[in-house]
């Protein structure tokens, strides 16, 4: 991280996710005058989370990080190759601010497809759960569903491995749920292992950047936090008086007279 970088205001988790809503240029990469890269020095700390950046569209990777100059013109990125702050890495001509911080990146240039489908669904489901797609994305295109049984979505997988957070979610998706109705895509959800463990969806707006809205805590209609917490106190209150009645003898009785009437029936 250079000395710029570390004098940059986002000194906090909350900075931070308002910064990211506005995209990569909220995180200062490139910004033109910045100092020469420097000595990376290895964090003292293990990392405490972990940011993923994923770009639901944009420009192939021909064009950004693997140009193939040497290929035939038929197979090749129209854009030329230059150099970077990481020794023989190189990519488009139009990245050069991020060029000065590719000694931050490792950049993989082996993953590959195994289902083609000529939509965005398969590749989504692919490099989020990390498990090549099933068939149905095949037979059923773009009209395929989230499934209770697919492979979880990896912040999923980190959130229900680690200890619960004693304020936050495990997992936080923003600045949206990618894809609307009926297009919801695969891949972004904790499936198979339970809705437990999807992540809290944070939604933006590319009017109002830095205004967020989490849709799962917004109380609907006239319901105020008040009014909330008066339906919490009555649902303790019949939770405990239906906890005294079960203790009844009365209760028993008439549990096993039921009982028996519905084994006599059946």
């Amino acid at each position: 991280m250079t000395a710029r970088l570390a004098n940059q205001t986002f000194a906090n988790r909350r900075s931070f996710l308002v910064a990211s809503g506005v995209g990569f240029a909220g995180l200062a990469f490139g910004r033109p005058g910045m100092a020469a890269p420097e000595t990376v020095v290895s964090p003292s700390k293990p990392a405490k989370s972990t940011i993923l950046f994923f770009l639901c569209g944009g420009a192939s990777h021909l064009d950004m990080w693997d140009l193939k100059s040497n290929a035939p013109d038929d197979y090749r990125g129209p854009f030329q190759p230059i150099a970077t702050s990481a020794a023989g890495v190189h990519i488009s001509e139009h990245l050069p601010m991020l060029a000065k911080q590719a000694h931050h990146l490792a950049i993989v240039r082996s993953v590959r497809g195994t289902v083609n489908t000529n939509d965005h669904h398969a590749g989504y489901y692919y490099n989020l759960t990390g498990h090549a797609p099933d068939p149905t994305f095949v037979s059923l295109g773009n009209n395929r569903t989230p499934f209770p049984d697919d492979w979880p979505f990896m912040g999923s997988v980190v959130a229900a491995k680690r200890p619960a957070h004693p304020e936050l979610p495990n997992a936080i998706t923003l600045p949206h749920k990618p894809s609307r109705l009926p297009y919801t895509r695969p891949g972004q959800f904790a499936a198979r292992l339970g809705v437990e463990h999807d992540p809290l969806y944070v939604d933006g707006s590319v009017d109002e950047p830095l205004k967020f809205v989490a849709p799962a805590l917004s109380l609907d209609g006239d319901t105020t936090a008040q009014r909330l917490l008066d339906k919490k106190d009555l649902l303790r209150t019949i939770n405990t008086t239906r906890g005294e009645f079960e203790q009844f003898g009365i209760t028993q009785t008439w549990r096993q007279q039921q009982e028996r009437a519905v084994s006599l029936l059946l």
